[in-house]
């Protein structure tokens, strides 16, 4: 993977679960859901791909609104919680580059800054496998951090987000490597008396970039919005792709 590195495990476990529990609410979940159904027109029968699908939060909430969800993640503890949580969708341990899926799907999803943790060869062969598994004219949805804003407010020094938790403290220190486009984090976790550290790796593509990969693994058309539906600006966080295969 020419040196893009790191263990999805540790960076997508427990203590991811834990640190984001604040903010990825019901509520948030909800909100979250029916931006998806609103983007992609999703219908009670759709065939719908979540991939990755994390620890189920909307994959669950899709099924249970009556569309029949197949969700792809790398972390099995991830997919345990989310079996637990509901029963209604059909989980499946897989590699983006590979899915374990056939299709055709209606829709696919990767949602929540989930696509661009390989190196620019998986990175398209990610993309290739969405557009295998979706029937003619269905559609692909990402939703990831817009490049051009977070551009504009990033510093020229290492860039530092904590959250905290009660006594327990998850610290994130982030530079933007331009020559590879991505942005390069080092975490340190401090939680019930123990220190863990960690590495990963973002590929932030831009809109031009992004539209010509997604032609590339042969989707006829590409629309780019902000998560209000605006078009994008270097003042909105959020970008929003939806591809017609």
């Amino acid at each position: 993977m020419n040196g893009v590195r790191f263990d999805f495990d540790e960076i997508f476990g427990d203590d991811y679960l834990y640190f984001y529990a604040a903010q990825l609410t019901d509520e948030q979940n909800e909100r979250d859901t029916d931006d998806v159904v609103r983007f992609l027109d999703l219908r009670p029968g759709d065939a719908v791909l979540d991939a990755p699908c994390g620890h189920g939060r909307i994959s669950n909430r899709l099924a249970e609104r009556g569309m029949q969800v197949v969700g792809v993640d790398a972390s099995e503890r991830f997919l345990e919680v989310a079996r637990t949580a509901g029963t209604a969708a059909d989980y499946r341990m897989g590699d983006m580059r590979d899915l374990p899926v056939d299709g055709p799907f209606d829709a696919a999803i990767s949602w929540f800054t989930s696509f661009g943790y390989f190196d620019d060869e998986d990175n398209r062969k990610v993309l290739a496998e969405y557009r295998r598994v979706l029937r003619p004219g269905g559609r692909l949805l990402i939703e990831m951090q817009n490049r051009d804003e977070l551009m504009r407010r990033f510093t020229p020094a290492p860039f530092s987000h904590t959250v905290q938790v009660g006594d327990d403290i998850r610290i994130d220190t982030s530079e933007f490597d331009c020559v590879e486009g991505r942005v390069e984090t080092d975490r340190v976790v401090v939680r019930d008396g123990q220190v863990r550290r960690s590495h990963f790796s973002v590929r932030l593509p831009t809109i031009t970039e992004l539209r010509g990969w997604l032609g590339e693994a042969g989707f006829s058309s590409t629309r780019f919005t902000a998560r209000d539906g605006r078009p994008p600006a270097i003042d909105r966080p959020r970008l929003v792709v939806t591809a017609t295969a």
